[in-house]
């Protein structure tokens, strides 16, 4: 029974004091502006819920604002950023042979079988090609309820075994009795196969990784006992929907400097993203198994966004969580309507929504309790911003109709909103803006910086298009994100839930009429602002347009950008791409998505034949 023992010699007090520091101050001076502009001559109760409001809000915003600024920062001055922040990987060998098996764990409930197992048998040809296939076994744990489906699991799997050069290494099981859904399945396995394996990895029904990658996690854990959690980025697959493309791309020139400014301080207490990463076996079954929470689900029961308190509790057992912020080897399907991101955004909204009940558990870690609170309020800071937008309204309607809230009178009002405060408060909220934007932005100047990155987007041109594109939809999905927390986690106490059902990776269109039921109170809402700010205080609408005009725009917005047309023409313009689309990995073709042989460099996406994929492999 292997004990963690810490071999990295990083001193984290210090730079955690920093970034509170940095954090505490952009906070303060924040919120002091805010309350000295709309509190010079006394406060009404909707001044104190726009405060109330707005310090909810800013957390998550200036935890990312920092995170990206110092990642951009050792991101373009350190000769190896990732080393920098993950010491590890530069003090250790990574050319020893590996040294205890791993598992691979697919668990699947009613997904796509042909892209599951496309998926599944690219990572396994992968490791193959990095020789390292024999170290490695893979399992499909089914939670598979339709027999139609659960019949093709168990053909394709068959012929799988078939072809397979070691066979032996590979096994499917489905439970009849879905308990705990697919966290209880791979309990199962924990607890019955578990002990043979001195790591695994959980992938989901949409991961892709190479086989160069997990060797190389497997090296790094053999040589860090202290390391419980392993894993990289997880970046999106090539998409042919609108939607996911230009989701993905905002996510994806995002990610490495958020991500490495944020591994520069949580460092041996980071997060877990649930799938793609690799897991000290011993460890992970002696100190990460969930309880069910007292009471019935949606705040009792099981714990649906389980990641995180896993690595809560792999701290609190003295292991390291590590994330190594680089790109490359691990991938995912991203939704592909807004529908769907809206209906996973909401079940991960209920699960974060149960850390309220872990919080004043003993035990935890400052920083494993600090990644739970985090947690909570990247899902309270949509409604709190929808608050403090909502207030923001009703002031001007009280003021532009000469409604009196208790401030100092008339005169308090006007004080307040002359020309100069008007011009000052859009002075802040220009300012917030562009603190809110600065991970995106960051992002962009990494990429800028790096010819071979501007390379891997299209060139200049292709990127500042993309980015001009994704801007105007982050306008859209963000004020439309937070109507659907809002109304969720309002009903919340009166038993909303979302049930625990396969998810629609595949791409589909979105029936004008589907997206209207869905999404109509978002188009009401804005119909209000729009109206009410209007009539109040006509000067102020110009700058709540782009939260105005996001919600007005939700249905359209789902519409359109779930057409199929809208996404070829996209993919014909390379336009919101990620670099995987250009110059696709091995490991990448095996899955399905190949270079065209027009010559453009662009990828066919994985609506083939499981035979056209093994030709694949054979060629490649």
């Amino acid at each position: 029974m292997m004990s963690p023992s810490v071999a990295h010699p990083e001193r984290f007090g210090l730079r955690r004091a920093v970034f509170a520091a940095l954090v505490l101050a952009t906070m303060t001076a924040a919120f002091g502006a805010f309350a000295w502009l709309i509190g010079r001559d006394g406060y009404t109760a909707l001044d104190w819920l726009m405060l109330g409001c707005l310090a909810l809000t800013l957390p998550w915003t200036i935890i990312g604002f920092w995170n990206a600024l110092i990642g951009l920062f050792i991101l373009h001055t350190k000769p190896d950023p990732a080393g920098y922040v993950t010491p590890m990987l530069r003090d250790g060998d990574l050319d020893l042979p590996l040294r205890g098996r791993t598992a691979l764990l697919m668990a699947v409930h009613d997904e796509d079988p042909d892209a599951v197992f496309r998926h599944l048998r690219a990572t396994v040809e992968s490791l193959d090609r990095a020789g390292s296939g024999q170290a490695f076994d893979v399992y499909v744990l089914s939670d598979t309820c339709d027999p139609a489906i659960a019949a093709e699991e168990e053909q394709l799997f068959r012929a799988w075994r078939r072809v397979d050069p070691a066979p032996s290494r590979l096994f499917y099981r489905r439970r009849t009795v879905n308990t705990d859904h697919k966290t209880g399945n791979i309990w199962e396995w924990l607890d019955r196969r578990g002990a043979e394996y001195a790591y695994f990895v959980t992938l989901d029904a949409d991961s892709l990784m190479s086989g160069r990658l997990l060797t190389r996690l497997v090296r790094i854990m053999d040589q860090n006992p202290g390391v419980g959690i392993l894993q990289t980025l997880i970046v999106g697959l090539p998409s042919s929907s609108a939607f996911a493309r230009i989701f993905q791309f905002g996510m994806r020139h995002g990610m490495r400097s958020y991500t490495t400014g944020s591994a520069w301080w949580l460092g041996d207490a980071g997060p877990y993203w649930g799938h793609n990463a690799l897991i000290r076996t011993d460890a992970f079954t002696r100190h990460c198994r969930l309880p069910h929470l007292p009471g019935e689900p949606p705040s009792g029961g099981l714990i649906l966004s389980h990641d995180m308190v896993e690595a809560a509790l792999m701290r609190r057992a003295g292991y390291e969580v590590r994330v190594i912020p680089e790109e490359g080897g691990s991938f995912e399907v991203n939704p592909p309507t807004l529908p769907e991101f809206l209906r996973r955004d909401l079940r991960w909204c209920q699960g974060n929504m149960q850390y309220w009940r872990l919080l004043p558990v003993g035990g935890f870690r400052a920083m494993g309790r600090l990644q739970l609170a985090l947690a909570i309020l990247m899902y309270m800071a949509g409604p709190a911003w929808l608050g403090f937008m909502l207030a923001g309204l009703a002031k001007a309607v009280s003021i532009g109709f000469g409604f009196d809230w208790g401030t100092g009178g008339e005169g308090a009002a006007e004080a307040v909103w002359s020309e100069t405060m008007v011009l000052l408060g859009i002075g802040l909220f220009a300012i917030m803006m562009t603190v809110n934007l600065t991970p995106k932005l960051a992002g962009l100047i990494d990429v800028a910086l790096r010819p071979e990155a501007r390379r891997a987007y299209g060139g200049g041109r292709v990127l500042a298009a993309s980015a001009v594109a994704e801007f105007f939809f982050a306008l859209v999905i963000g004020p439309a994100m937070a109507v659907a927390q809002t109304i969720f986690i309002a009903g919340l106490p009166f038993g909303r839930m979302v049930r625990w059902e396969p998810q629609r990776r595949a791409d589909h269109s979105v029936a004008f009429a589907d997206a209207a039921r869905g999404l109509w109170p978002q188009c009401v809402l804005g119909m209000v602002m729009l109206t009410g700010f209007a009539l109040a205080m006509p000067s102020v609408l110009p700058w709540t347009l782009p939260v105005v005009g996001g919600l007005l725009l939700a249905i359209p917005f789902a519409w359109l950008t779930a057409r199929p047309s809208l996404g070829r023409a996209l993919t014909r313009q390379g336009l919101c791409a990620v670099p995987e689309e250009r110059d696709a990995p091995l490991t990448v073709q095996l899955a399905g998505y190949r270079p065209r042989a027009d010559g453009t460099g662009r990828v066919l996406l994985p609506d083939v034949d499981p035979q056209l994929v093994d030709a694949a492999i054979e060629r490649a």
